[in-house]
């Protein structure tokens, strides 16, 4: 039988979704929506990077449809974001657009660069709690993004909001043919102009491009000063872009119970930024609202809701920029506030979830969550929660290992110590080793046997030796038995060269 890779498979998906009315009708759509909503996002994410809407606009645009091909997670939605935003914004501010857009240049190699270094294989050390605390961040944070909408609004905002929530609640109920944001924004819109009322829209977050975007050179001296200026911010945008891109994907992985190719993926966005760079683009990387569009409420699968989410983006604000300016920004708050109560897990915060959970665990998860809606900074919130994870980790291990001592006489009258250590010694467990030892009490010959450890660092061996050193005080003999091979290895070739065993 033939073995299929994964890109096969999803080729083969592809091209099975281009032959299926129903399912290319499917991706249409998701397309469709995701397309909509990310043109005030797009706006938005311009305003807060201090440049042109046109920028975020072109860069959503391009980096949708390049990640279609390049991508390793189909149906996921790469576009302009509000993390990259907030990294890029100095640049533009303190020296320009141009400095910007090499800025976004340099992210993308650095990207490429980083994905062939293997760097998406760290994402298997990132706990469950702080994925956890990450897609509930999330979705906090898509809320949160909603209430300058809702306030200091004319009241007629609120119900079009409620007529938008009713509805993508209620028509999946009936039928899911169609997704029900698409049904939400055409109700609503046709709600605001039959009833006549004078409600924010798309229109007034910023001014729709009138053209295509063009191939250009950023105008910036090739030097090392504007190396010095641009790489900081080239480097923080690679790392926030790769993190977020890559923990959407493993979200994905787990709703529509598919894996994805994580350093595939990694280079496309790579790729995808210099691209968006190319174009006069601010570059981005995975959205995660769009991306829960997308997927849980429109039901795409493929790379086409990509592809068509990129390609609608622009014939709507290009061919239909009046009609989509007219669209009400309620009926994209209700959109949104429905993927914030989609994403959240919810299951993490029932009272029986939680008694039932390791402190440990729920420790990390809030400390991941209060990061990331402090600083709006996913990046710190995911590492900080790694940290934390690693930190308790360390803790409740170091207590794992344990020292027993016995006496032994031999025939000859002469007494030998006997230590036997158990565990997992690394720096956090070795610490207290040497506080186990009854140095002016024991005899002259002392046994340590470490057949039931494994030595893990040189943290471990440094103790070791001071342990030696400390017996030799004394003028007392100490030798160490039964190490594996690899704890042998690495005791023989640190012992003594560590310092002098204080």
């Amino acid at each position: 039988m033939a073995i299929l890779s994964r890109e096969t498979i999803r080729a083969s998906q592809t091209l099975t979704a281009l032959r299926t009315p129903r399912i290319l009708t499917r991706e249409f759509l998701a397309g469709l929506v995701v397309a909509i909503a990310l043109i005030p996002e797009a706006i938005a994410f311009s305003i807060i990077a201090g440049v042109d809407p046109r920028l975020g606009l072109f860069s959503s645009f391009i980096m949708a449809v390049s990640i279609a091909f390049l991508g390793g997670r189909p149906a996921m939605i790469t576009a302009a974001t509000g993390a990259i935003a907030l990294v890029i914004a100095p640049v533009a501010r303190g020296y320009g657009t141009d400095y910007l857009i090499a800025t976004v240049i340099l992210g993308g190699l650095i990207q490429i660069v980083m994905a062939l270094a293997g760097v998406a294989k760290l994402m298997r050390f990132i706990p469950r709690s702080v994925m956890v605390g990450f897609v509930n961040s999330l979705a906090i944070l898509i809320f949160t993004s909603q209430l300058p909408y809702l306030f200091g609004v004319p009241w007629e905002v609120y119900p079009l909001v409620a007529v938008g929530l009713l509805v993508m609640v209620g028509f999946p109920r009936l039928t899911t043919v169609v997704p029900a944001p698409l049904v939400a924004v055409v109700v609503v819109s046709v709600v605001m102009v039959l009833f006549a009322m004078a409600v924010p829209t798309v229109g007034d977050e910023g001014e729709l491009p009138q053209s295509l975007p063009e191939l250009l050179i950023p105008n910036v001296p090739f030097t090392l000063e504007t190396l010095a200026i641009i790489l900081p911010f080239a480097l923080g945008m690679a790392v926030v872009g790769l993190l977020e891109s890559l923990l959407t994907a493993k979200l994905v992985d787990d709703i529509t119970d598919t894996p994805s190719r994580k350093t595939r993926e990694a280079w496309g966005q790579g790729v995808a930024n210099v691209l968006s760079g190319a174009f006069g683009g601010m570059g981005g990387c995975a959205m995660i609202g769009q991306t829960m569009i997308s997927v849980k409420a429109s039901g795409a699968r493929t790379r086409l809701s990509t592809f068509f989410a990129g390609v609608l983006l622009l014939v709507l604000v290009l061919v239909f920029g009046d009609l989509v300016a007219a669209i009400p920004m309620a009926a994209l708050v209700a959109v949104m506030i429905m993927v914030a109560v989609g994403t959240f897990d919810w299951h993490s915060v029932r009272l029986n979830t939680l008694k039932r959970m390791p402190k440990s665990e729920t420790t990390v998860m809030l400390a991941t969550v209060v990061a990331v809606v402090w600083t709006h900074n996913l990046a710190i919130g995911v590492v900080l929660g790694v940290v934390v994870a690693m930190v308790l980790f360390a803790r409740r291990v170091a207590h794992l290992a344990t020292v027993t001592r016995r006496v032994v006489a031999a025939p000859d009258g002469s007494l030998t110590a006997f230590y036997t250590v158990n565990g997992e010694l690394f720096f956090a467990s070795s610490n207290d080793l040497t506080t186990q030892f009854e140095y002016t009490a024991d005899p002259s010959t002392v046994v340590i046997d470490l057949s039931n450890s494994h030595v893990w660092d040189a943290s471990t061996v440094a103790a070791l030796d001071a342990i030696t050193t400390k017996y030799a005080r004394f003028g007392k003999s100490v030798e160490i038995i039964d190490m594996n091979e690899a704890t042998h290895a690495l005791h023989a070739r640190l012992s003594g060269h560590l310092g002098d065993g204080h």
